[in-house]
């Protein structure tokens, strides 16, 4: 790459997933900036980022969407405009947003149901261990396929209530939905597109059918709790549920897939740590932490609307642009952190941008952070001998979604 590439074309280049800091460090130089007339503003610096995040003349309603950025802009985890489903909550702005993200709260976590996710402890426990059972003798593993992409898919299929026997359909629907949230990845971006909208229907389709069904047998579980519920903010219309609990769905895996996945391949490459967390598995909760800041996994946020003239550091945002928001480049922010480059589990202040914040903020983080300390915890103590075979390993093709698309471990064993 060369200078005369614009920087953001450089951040969404595959060629510079596997380590993107240093074009982030490059672009916090301008920390408002417009590459190309037309095309988005970028905001890189940590303080102006969480603004904005609290920001409500920040919109993030698609019908508000203003002209796309390199590659085309990006879809959503939950949006399902073009599949006839209305758009999920994290695609809309107050009161509609407050309305359905309260309902989905109610079963999910306080103050309603505030030992729903710590009463799943012993479970997400029995889930890992039987992961890491079936390995047996193995030498070498590839911990995406065998262990961090089954290990959420499978907590959240149960919460909602899922069919066990039908966890395994859900990769082929999930796959390309998820690779339409790439502004860029280099290929047919109408193709993308059109496979993300039959994958939607699919599986819009498929959980159509699981709606009905518990509208008629309502059972322990989340979806039943969706399509049931009658507190002060009123049911959810079918269609409400299912854009919900597509959102769930994906949103409720894909990025801890990539929280795991970066967290093995940043413990394996600070072995200090990895051996303090073998012999302290409390440890798990400052590491997640600082795992959230260091490197996480969701990278940007590429679909937000100035729904008025906004000024930042002295730059006018005029009314109907694009921002991208590049979460990760704030959370290196010098200006915020001391030592930013450094993965430091001991850092005292980590108020991270990993989860977001705002009234955006992830809707799963309690859950996303009990999957993966239970699950690095574990893989500390119980692979014996791990090594990467591979640095940097491949990773997805996706801008905004950053992880490894297979990590593989070589290990003595796997201890019981």
């Amino acid at each position: 790459m060369t200078d005369a590439v614009p920087l953001l074309h450089q951040i969404t280049d595959y060629a510079n997933r596997a380590n993107p800091y240093p074009l982030y460090e490059k672009l916090r130089e301008t920390p408002v900036l417009q590459e190309e007339a037309g095309g988005p503003f970028v905001i890189s610096a940590y303080h102006d980022i969480l603004g904005l995040l609290h920001d409500p003349r920040i919109s993030s309603e698609a019908a508000n969407l203003a002209a796309p950025g390199p590659g085309g802009g990006a879809a959503d985890m939950g949006g399902a405009e073009e599949t006839g489903l209305p758009p999920s909550f994290i695609r809309l702005d107050p009161p509609e947003h407050d309305r359905l993200r309260r309902i989905a709260n109610r079963p999910f976590g306080p103050p309603h149901s505030p030992h729903r996710i710590d009463s799943m402890r012993d479970e997400l426990t029995e889930i890992v261990t039987g992961l890491l059972d079936g390995l047996g003798d193995a030498t070498e593993i590839d911990l995406v396929d065998q262990f961090a992409y089954p290990f959420p898919v499978t907590v959240i299929c149960r919460l909602l209530g899922v069919p066990r026997e039908d966890e395994p359909r859900f990769r082929s629907w999930v796959d390309p939905i998820v690779a339409g949230l790439d502004p860029d990845d280099g290929g047919d971006v109408e193709a993308r597109r059109r496979e993300a909208r039959d994958a939607r229907l699919q599986l819009g389709m498929y959980l159509a059918g699981l709606v009905e069904q518990r509208g008629r047998e309502p059972r322990d579980d989340m979806l039943s709790a969706l399509v049931t519920s009658q507190g002060e903010d009123g049911p959810m219309t079918t269609m409400e549920v299912l854009s919900t609990s597509v959102l769930l769905l994906i949103a409720g895996h894909e990025t801890t897939v990539n929280l795991i996945t970066n967290g093995m391949l940043t413990l394996l490459r600070h072995p200090d740590v990895l051996d303090r967390l073998r012999e302290d598995p409390g440890l798990a909760v400052n590491i997640v932490e600082e795992l959230l800041r260091y490197e996480p996994p969701v990278q940007l946020v590429p679909q937000r609307t100035c729904l008025t003239d906004i000024e930042v550091r002295g730059v006018t945002i005029p009314k109907g642009s694009t921002i991208w928001l590049v979460l990760a480049s704030g959370n290196r922010d010098p200006e915020r952190f001391t030592d930013p480059d450094r993965f430091d589990p001991d850092r005292e202040d980590i108020q991270h941008l990993g989860l977001g914040s705002g009234i955006h903020s992830c809707f799963g983080a309690p859950l996303a952070r009990l999957e993966a300390q239970i699950a690095l915890a574990t893989l500390a103590r119980r692979l014996a001998g791990p090594r990467l075979l591979e640095d940097p390993p491949p990773y997805r093709h996706n801008a905004v979604l950053r992880g490894p698309r297979h990590l593989r471990i070589g290990v003595d064993g796997v201890r019981p």
